[in-house]
């Protein structure tokens, strides 16, 4: 065979492979199974047909609810077959995870009114909708998908339908990890409808939040003879995992069994490789390592034939367990495939540094089994490697014990200068790191108190819905009660009537306390020496008989309270905002003291103001210093100067300079009550630019110091902004 025939045979042999991976590639997507949500309707009347049958073609079987509604597991492109005795059979394929309305032709005619049928119809569309944008965003946006949950009870007409949100809810603090959160809505969703997949994630929800007792409770309480085949292994598999984590190892792997006999005997491929793979862990944790690896092999087996993707994972729990049992051969050549794999799924999708078949921990976990065989040759590339690929994915954990690991194999191989250049370097990352998790546990934290607020203001929407049905089926009691006598009549027109009074006598007091506690909250955020000095402007521009200057100063002291209180719950403000009220503010104080001082305003030209934000009413009260305590007490008349320049592309200088007495001379003149109000003012400030320099990560930077060394020394605050990005 010549070269070119050779050089052809082996493109044609690439071509071959890549095809083969492309397609095994596209059968993993298919694989996935998952729980679909459906609607059998009349078409033309749009009521629900329950009781239909729904079943998977030679899989799952439901049936419809009184609501018309069903649930199924599914895999892509697998046909349902929708039977009924009132109309013929229907065959719908499954493209996509989305929620499906399937409308059908029946022999008997509903008698409802088409008007009522049609708006009954609009409503449950709309509900719809709004969980299908809420199914959407669970996994990318848990606020934007909490927004369409609450709107989707906005328009919830009935209990299933309240079930069906809460639900959802429910699924998106699951995935969140916010399992108490979980655990409340899957419980309301239980007490609008009893549904055996909402006990099934109730239960797995008390297991995530460890509440193991309620969780084997809620398990052993279910009637499993209502299970579907696809419930029935969930069910026996949650109960295994819950009896695993209590170590109750022999109850847990007689549940994982009895799944893994359920499973295998309907075909549900995906549960026989998960309990196999269940069983052997369990095996490991009781010390019977031969059992384990028997059925880890057979788990790897079924793995791999699977898919790729759940074959590279099962190959990673294989080679922990060989890890383990000390069998670092087989842990070397296992994790070696896996990389292999690695590329091949990191074509198609991203993994996040979180998921154990990242290349790095594969690296460093190669790495550190040549380690424990005393190789330390072979060791240190794959952990130089780790240690390469954790810095590009920005993985300091990987990062942190490759490097700690590559400077133990220099130590024991006796190369003392690598091994401290590298545990410098680990100690340098362990610094990063805790950084790094200080402000991730802030960010928690935020996004914890944020998905709380909203689970509070749902189950306050709740509340109020449910109080507002209470009222009605009341009112309808009283009507009927009227129609017996016309004393009853009278008496509950009165009852009404009084009711209405005091609700609304209730009501008015409500929101004066909370139009009273918001006017608190917004004074407490301005400074009660200007506004007070302000008023007393005013007052003396009246007594001198100058209405049109006391209107001037009036509107201008409107519009800058107007902008203080809009910005006032903004963390940032756009700079040009900030430029215009203390702007603002500087005219006003100037209009006071017009032969105290003059002040000037200088912004650079090459300054990006649109491309900076900075803390509202950051600036105002150094100003307000620069005024009050410099410049009022000056003998002759000062200068207020405020500059605005760009050295830096993502810095800007705003340098606010008086000519004033200066601080100390200010602060041998203040009194007690002077005192206590700017120390209060300037460490509100210092308290403010800590946080949002943690939240943001050392934005604003903020340095006072003396102008000249002159008798009036004059006072100088550089503020320094960094562009947020």
């Amino acid at each position: 065979m010549t070269y070119r025939s050779f050089y052809t045979c082996f493109l044609i042999f690439l071509c071959g492979i890549s095809i083969l991976f492309g397609q095994e590639t596209s059968a993993d997507k298919k694989a996935e199974t998952f729980i679909i949500r459906g609607l059998v309707i009349e078409n033309g009347s749009y009521s629900p047909i329950p009781n239909a049958n729904i079943q998977v073609n030679g899989g799952a079987y439901t049936t419809t609810d009184n609501q018309g509604e069903f649930r199924i597991a599914v895999k892509l492109n697998d046909e349902l077959i929708i039977k009924h005795s009132d109309f013929e059979t229907v065959y719908h394929t499954i493209s996509t995870n989305e929620r499906i309305t399937v409308k059908v032709d029946p022999g008997l005619n509903n008698l409802s009114s088409p008007t009522s049928r049609m708006s009954n119809y609009t409503s449950r569309q709309s509900f719809m909708a709004l969980i299908d944008s809420a199914d959407t965003y669970l996994k990318k946006d848990a606020e934007k998908s909490i927004q369409f949950i609450t709107e989707a009870l906005g328009v919830s007409s009935s209990s299933s339908q309240n079930a069906d949100a809460y639900e959802t809810l429910g699924d998106v603090y699951f995935h969140w990890n916010q399992y108490d959160l979980a655990i409340t809505n899957f419980r309301i969703s239980l007490q609008n409808v009893q549904r055996l997949e909402v006990q099934l994630k109730l239960a797995n929800a008390f297991a995530r939040n460890n509440n193991f007792q309620e969780s084997l409770s809620l398990y052993r309480s279910m009637d499993s003879t209502q299970f579907s085949n696809w419930q029935k292994v969930i069910w026996f598999e949650g109960m295994g995992d819950v009896y695993y984590e209590i170590q109750d190892y022999d109850q847990s792997i007689s549940s994982y069994l009895k799944g893994l006999k359920v499973a295998q005997d309907h075909l549900i491929t995906p549960k026989v490789t998960d309990l196999n793979s269940k069983i052997a862990q369990t095996y490991d944790a009781m010390g019977s390592l031969e059992v384990a690896e028997d059925y880890f092999e057979k788990s790897l087996d079924l793995a791999t034939q699977e898919n790729k993707k759940r074959g590279l994972e099962e190959k990673v729990k294989v080679a922990d367990f060989q890890n383990k049992s000390q069998k670092y051969e087989a842990e070397i050549q296992n994790r070696q495939e896996a990389l292999n794999d690695i590329q091949d799924i990191e074509s198609d999708s991203i993994l996040s540094n979180e998921s154990a078949l990242t290349s790095q921990k594969q690296n460093y976990k190669i790495g550190n089994a040549y380690f424990l065989k005393n190789d330390f040759k072979n060791a240190i590339p794959y952990l130089e490697k780790s240690i390469t690929e954790a810095e590009e994915r920005e993985d300091l954990v990987v990062q942190k014990d490759a490097t700690r690991k590559l400077s133990e194999v220099y130590r024991d191989a006796g190369d003392f200068d690598k091994a401290m250049k590298a545990y410098n370097a680990y100690i340098d990352i362990v610094d990063e790191l805790y950084s790094r998790k200080e402000q991730e546990i802030i960010q928690a934290a935020r996004f914890r108190q944020d998905l709380s607020d909203k689970q509070s203001r749902i189950s306050s929407l709740e509340s109020d819905r449910a109080l507002s049905a209470t009222k009605y089926e009341l009112s309808l009691e009283r009507n009927k009660r009227q129609q017996l006598i016309i004393y009853s009549l009278i008496g509950g027109v009165l009852l009404l009537l009084s009711a209405g009074y005091f609700m609304y006598k209730s009501i008015r007091q409500q929101k004066l306390a909370n139009n009273l506690l918001a006017l608190k909250s917004l004074r407490s955020q301005m400074n009660p020496h200007f506004i007070f000095n302000a008023l007393n402007s005013v007052n003396s521009f009246i007594a001198l008989n100058d209405e049109r200057t006391a209107n001037q100063y009036l509107s201008d002291f409107s519009l800058l309270m107007r902008a203080v209180l809009e910005n006032s719950e903004e963390d940032f403000i756009p700079l040009s905002k900030e430029i215009e009220l203390i702007e603002l503010y500087a005219r006003l104080e100037h209009f006071r003291f017009k032969d105290r001082f003059e002040y000037k305003f200088n912004i650079g030209d090459n300054v990006q103001i649109e491309a900076f934000k900075i803390p509202p009413m950051l600036l105002q009260p150094y100003i307000e210093n620069a005024v009050w305590h410099g410049l009022r007490y000056k003998k002759e008349k000062g200068v207020l100067s405020i500059n605005i320049d760009q050295q830096k592309t993502d810095e800007i200088n705003i340098t606010i300079s008086d000519n004033g007495i200066g601080r100390e001379r200010s602060k041998a003149m203040k009194t007690e009550n002077q005192k206590k109000h700017n120390s209060k003012g300037l460490g509100n400030i210092k308290k403010r630019v800590a946080i949002l320099n943690t939240m943001y990560k050392d934005k604003v930077d903020i340095a006072i110091s003396d102008l000249s060394e002159n008798e009036d020394r004059g006072t100088k605050v550089v503020v320094t902004l960094k562009k947020i990005k």
